[in-house]
């Protein structure tokens, strides 16, 4: 066993690093490939991350042959934000091998401890838009575009490396032909009457750069106070949109208003996972057609996030979300929904949703571990 830090200026490396899921899924019709030009901008130094972090890419070798991956992260701004040292893993992949497992972690121990980080989370990515957590329950299932996929021996592979129970998120099914209480429609038309707010909506993809600006001072704005959050910088702002906006649709982004100021917002986009299978990831030269084509054939979406601030919580603004995100499933005509990725600690939101007839049927699971 061999384990290589690659270097991501060398392409043969860097394939090398990419290739290894198609391998290790070859026959599993439930995963989903990354995007491949996503895929490559994690490893590109060049990308927004890299002005103020670092990441290495490890992979395990047997015979000559990439049996592992795995990528460790040095988040600086998390650090200095959550007055940490922590060090997130990602991007892991591997054969049912403890030994190859154990190796890949061991050199990215080796990696964080020399930059004294205390600590490794994981997985966890380079922005918000990526999934996190690994999968433990909910194998069956295609996962909703972007979020992790991975066989059930990895949580026993992670856990014989030292790593315990941090967190775990929970992803939900909303079937839009189940009745939906009229009540919350309600509330929410009064709560936009009584508190002033409004649904800022969006029809151009222009537009919709715009809303990645609101968002970005909303959620920076929300951050004081808070753990476990990262303040968003305009060069990750502006990679987040080039890397979200060309596959959203405007209907589907909601940002609720108090006058020019955002204070809640709903993000949901056509599920493209089936396009992505067929194309393998690639865009060219010809899938991206297929993919620009599965953007309005689907009947799957995927609901990545709702919230609002915290003043109008407790004051009809989470039925007020319920109603856009209720609207924007059955407007947009899709049969099935995907409520992504919950915190398990966010009790109420999790009670709300399953009193809608929303059925949590994926976890993902955080690990962490001393070093």
């Amino acid at each position: 066993m061999k384990i290589v830090q690659i270097d991501t200026t060398n392409r043969r490396h860097v394939r090398l690093f990419l290739d290894l899921p198609f391998r290790l899924y070859h026959s599993t019709p439930q995963w989903v490939p990354p995007l491949d030009m996503d895929a490559r901008r994690m490893l590109d130094r060049r990308h927004a991350f890299y002005e103020h972090s670092d990441a290495a890419f490890f992979l395990a070798n047997h015979d000559d042959r990439p049996v592992g991956r795995l990528a460790a992260i040095d988040n600086r701004n998390y650090n200095d934000f959550n007055h940490e040292r922590t060090a997130f893993f990602y991007l892991f992949e591997c054969g049912d091998d403890r030994a190859a497992a154990q190796a890949l972690f061991e050199a990215a121990f080796d990696w964080a401890r020399s930059r004294k980080l205390a600590q490794m989370v994981g997985p966890k990515g380079f922005t918000a838009l990526d999934g996190m957590g690994l999968l433990v329950k909910g194998f069956e299932h295609r996962p909703a575009f972007g979020i992790p996929y991975n066989p059930s021996y990895y949580a026993a592979l992670i856990e014989a490396a030292g790593f315990e129970t941090v967190n775990d998120v929970v992803s939900g099914y909303m079937n839009p032909r189940m009745p939906f209480p009229q009540k919350i429609h309600e509330v929410a038309a009064m709560v936009q009457r009584r508190r002033g707010l409004h649904i800022a909506r969006f029809k151009s993809r222009g537009e919709l750069r715009q809303a990645v600006r609101l968002l970005h001072q909303m959620y920076n704005d929300a951050l004081p106070g808070t753990s476990g959050n990262t303040p968003l910088t305009d060069a990750d702002v502006k990679a987040l949109a080039d890397q979200f906006v060309w596959f959203a649709d405007p209907k589907l982004i909601k940002i609720v208003m108090k006058g020019d100021e955002p204070v809640g917002f709903t993000l949901a986009y056509p599920d493209i996972s089936a396009a992505v299978q067929r194309t393998r990831g690639r865009l060219f030269p010809f899938g991206w057609i297929d993919i620009l084509l599965e953007l309005r054939r689907t009947r799957w979406v995927n609901v990545n996030g709702a919230g609002i601030v915290e003043k109008y919580r407790g004051l009809g603004g989470t039925a007020l979300l319920f109603s856009e995100m209720r609207k924007s499933v059955v407007e947009g005509g899709f049969e099935h929904a995907d409520i992504v990725q919950v915190g398990v600690d966010n009790e109420k939101m999790q009670r709300e949703l399953r009193d809608l007839g929303i059925a949590f049927y994926k976890t993902h699971r955080l690990y962490r571990r001393a070093l």
